[in-house]
């Protein structure tokens, strides 16, 4: 059977917030697993980008490796995350992601 876990070393320690780059004006994004049932990408966002509003299937759950990022739910409800922080996204609800500052996260999607 092949990795589950794509895209980045294994049997070494790494620094996930390492394993995707800035780029001027872009939202990186690197998969790490993606199948039915669970979804892991990196990203990292310059300053002033953005994922606009839209929801998942899925519970998605953020953590911030790097920067402050803006998690805006159901269009109203605004939080910032710093480095080392997470939130939860539960499914169906929309949601949107602002790079306050340039950020790196690790998001994790669980679908049912």
């Amino acid at each position: 059977m092949g990795k589950l876990i794509k895209n980045i070393e294994h049997c070494r320690v790494l620094s996930l917030a390492g394993e995707v780059a800035y780029q001027t004006g872009q939202v990186v994004s690197k998969t790490l697993v993606q199948n039915g049932r669970h979804s892991l990408t990196l990203f990292a966002f310059e300053k002033g980008e953005e994922i606009s509003s839209h929801a998942s299937e899925g519970d998605a759950l953020v953590f911030v490796l790097d920067g402050v990022g803006k998690i805006t739910l159901n269009g109203k409800e605004e939080h910032l995350l710093h480095s080392g922080e997470a939130i939860v996204m539960p499914a169906k609800v929309p949601h949107a992601v602002y790079a306050v500052e340039r950020f790196k996260m690790l998001l994790t999607v669980s679908f049912p």
